[in-house]
């Protein structure tokens, strides 16, 4: 683990790119999936539903996904293990009830097929989606929860490796799906699931010496009379709750952000193109916006307990972001652009001619990411998590305007206003964010 007193660049480098090479290879998995759907029958329709079935699996797990930042910063002893523990299975059960809830017939016609007025061919795709989904929000939120742990212990390699374990178990199952003749939503889905399920075992196997030296280290202190641990030996339930709900808002608000979009782009021109293109485009996004998500965890560990190591981790974030953002910029601006759509992706022409002007408007996303990340850390560290959550307002508020302005009142193609009004909201929750900061100082 990175002394206290090492923050060099070199320092940050290797705590950091473990945790980055974590995220670039979840980020694969929508490329890889993408183009293994685009190759088998009924591509658009299946792209399509695919795209809405994940993003309402990432709305269902939006009450666990910051369960990583809440363990790096809380967990500190056994008592506060134990209590982070149980408030994380609650959240586990939670997430899986909301999935079993799309799951009942009339809600699922209520929300999939009237409100967002999916035509019958994505629908009945999304549907069967959803079942394969069932086991990924409690695996989702176990990973996490154990991963914000090995993260606080310096094991940012053991992460590393267990996600590669994941990314194996996806492919080898996606590519044994599509030869079974699945269609390629439910191919795609039970990849996702099983990737999850194995990472989270091996995430459990990977954490259980450490978790065992936290229990032990309650038992010594109960033995010897030690001093107890600073803060996480005083956690409460209530604090635990007064620190992650406005969190979990954030998660909530912000992964509304794909089902709006998409409720948004069924009724704006070209629905079924834009949805078919709009999952590719941001997965491309997300492959480059995975540098500034990885580091938000690396700033909540490495930061300091005074925030005395701010100025060495802004520095290395103005760097990550001209690298995150120049490399995206590279690929759209230029011929390589078609390379990755249509040899990558395996989109047909005339659909990876619809991604070109959107990849080239989501370029500077990857720089936010990492701003916002560095932003969430040091505010997280700091325990001030509520403009976290205003920002997030900003951003779900900025995309519910402009989208119905661009795409319905200008007549943009649904993707093309989807990831305009996507970046528009971002900057804004950044701006936001960095006056949140400057009064942390």
């Amino acid at each position: 683990m990175v002394s206290d007193a090492d923050r060099s660049t070199r320092a940050i480098l290797v705590f950091w790119f473990p945790l980055a090479l974590q995220w670039i290879m979840m980020a694969l998995e929508g490329p890889f999936l993408a183009a293994v759907i685009a190759r088998l029958p009924d591509p658009t329709f299946n792209l399509a539903a695919y795209g809405v079935a994940f993003a309402f699996a990432i709305l269902v797990e939006s009450p666990v996904i910051m369960l990583m930042s809440a363990s790096t910063a809380l967990v500190e002893d056994a008592q506060s293990y134990r209590k982070l523990r149980r408030f994380a299975n609650q959240l586990n059960v939670l997430s899986t009830f909301l999935l079993i809830l799309l799951l009942i017939p009339p809600v699922f016609d209520l929300v999939l097929r009237t409100a967002l007025g999916l035509p019958p061919e994505v629908a009945d795709r999304v549907y069967g989606a959803f079942w394969l989904l069932l086991p990924w929000p409690a695996a989702i939120g176990y990973r996490r929860f154990i991963h914000g742990i090995l993260i606080r212990e310096g094991r940012t390699r053991w992460i590393a490796y267990g996600t590669g374990i994941r990314l194996f178990t996806m492919a080898a199952t996606g590519v044994g799906l599509a030869l079974a003749g699945l269609p390629g939503a439910w191919v795609g889905a039970g990849a996702l699931s099983a990737g999850v399920v194995v990472e989270a075992g091996v995430a459990w196997a990977m954490s259980r010496g450490i978790i065992r030296r936290l229990l032990e280290r309650e038992s010594v202190q109960d033995d010897t009379n030690a001093p107890a641990t600073p803060s996480g030996s005083g956690l409460e339930t209530r604090e635990i709750i007064q620190f992650y709900y406005p969190l979990a808002l954030t998660s909530l608000l912000a992964l509304t952000t794909q089902p709006l979009l998409t409720f948004f782009m069924g009724r704006a021109p070209a629905p079924v193109e834009s949805l078919a293109v709009f999952p590719v485009v941001m997965a491309l996004y997300f492959l480059f916006g995975t540098l500034g998500l990885s580091f938000q965890e690396a700033v909540i560990a490495l930061v300091g307990r005074r925030g005395e190591h701010r100025a060495e981790l802004t520095r290395f974030a103005g760097g990550l972001a001209v690298v995150a953002s120049g490399l995206l910029a590279i690929l759209a601006f230029t011929p390589m652009a078609r390379v990755w759509f249509e040899g990558v992706s395996g989109l047909e022409p005339g659909l990876a001619a619809l991604a070109f002007l959107p990849a080239q408007i989501v370029a500077i996303g990857p720089a936010l990411s990492v701003v916002i990340g560095l932003q969430r850390g040091l505010l997280v560290k700091a325990r001030r998590t509520r403009p976290i959550t205003m920002a997030t307002v900003i951003e779900v508020t900025t995309i519910a305007i402009l989208f119905p302005l661009l795409g319905w009142g200008l007549g943009w193609m649904g993707v093309t206003a989807a990831i305009t009004s996507l970046m528009v909201a971002r900057t804004l929750g950044v701006a936001f964010l960095a006056w949140a900061v400057r009064r942390t100082a």
